[in-house]
């Protein structure tokens, strides 16, 4: 890994909102997905919740592995969880659905705590989440159609969190502090090493000030020597 590597996942680490998110709703498309998860990237989304639809994603393993790197993809099996845990950390519950309680979207403050609720198209957010919801917002449209594709909606919504965001301040204050930085930036800096631990149930090795791991040919022999008193019967393969 190169230096400006390094500054980069840094600068980029330091800018990642922890209370700002999405939670999609029978969103199941799985270039849909992919779209969103490079959205919340490009905003600077830490979290981003995906609640499995009725039915399952349509190639959402091949076209969201990739996004996943950079975004940490909560998953839920049912929108109430997801909504449970925005809730949890106080966040206000936008709704994107085109109703009668929809106001324009650039009319809510996005610089509070703020989770972006996306519903499938042709259908929109589920009756259960817009009850949940604090406000419905709605993009203006001036030609025949009524909407835009739910990965498009999000960019064009999120793009108005970040701008106020920017003017805020928001951005300038590091929110992704101690071990959560440190285990994500190892996990940006060494990603083989990273699914190494987590298929192992290691702790990830150190890290010095250039981003390498510390002391990698004895930190990895005595992973091996842990695992294999752990399970004598098969080793790492």
């Amino acid at each position: 890994m190169t230096p400006v590597r390094l500054v980069k996942y840094k600068t980029t680490l330091a800018k990642r909102q922890l209370d700002l998110t999405i939670i999609t709703d029978q969103v199941n498309k799985g270039q849909n997905i992919a779209a969103l998860i490079r959205t919340c990237d490009a905003v600077g989304v830490h979290n981003a919740h995906v609640v499995t639809p009725k039915g399952g994603f349509r190639e959402h393993k091949r076209t969201a592995r990739g996004s996943q790197k950079w975004v940490n993809v909560v998953p839920h099996d049912t929108i109430d969880s997801a909504i449970q845990v925005a809730k949890q950390q106080g966040m206000q519950l936008v709704s994107a659905h085109f109703s009668d309680q929809a106001v324009d979207y650039r009319e809510l403050d996005y610089t509070v705590p703020t989770a972006l609720i996306l519903g499938a198209e042709m259908h929109g957010v589920s009756a259960k989440a817009l009850v949940a919801s604090d406000h419905q917002v709605v993009i203006p449209m001036l030609g025949m159609v009524h909407s835009f594709n739910v990965s498009v909606a999000a960019a064009v919504i999120l793009l108005e969190a970040q701008r106020q965001r920017a003017l805020s301040g928001s951005y300038d204050k590091p929110q992704i502090r101690g071990a959560q930085y440190d285990q994500t930036l190892f996990r940006w800096s060494h990603p083989k090493v990273a699914d190494f631990c987590h298929q192992h149930g290691l702790a990830y090795p150190s890290m010095d000030e250039h981003g390498g791991i510390v002391n990698l040919n004895q930190w990895y022999a005595n992973a091996l020597q842990k695992n294999a008193q752990a399970s004598p019967e098969k080793g790492i393969n």
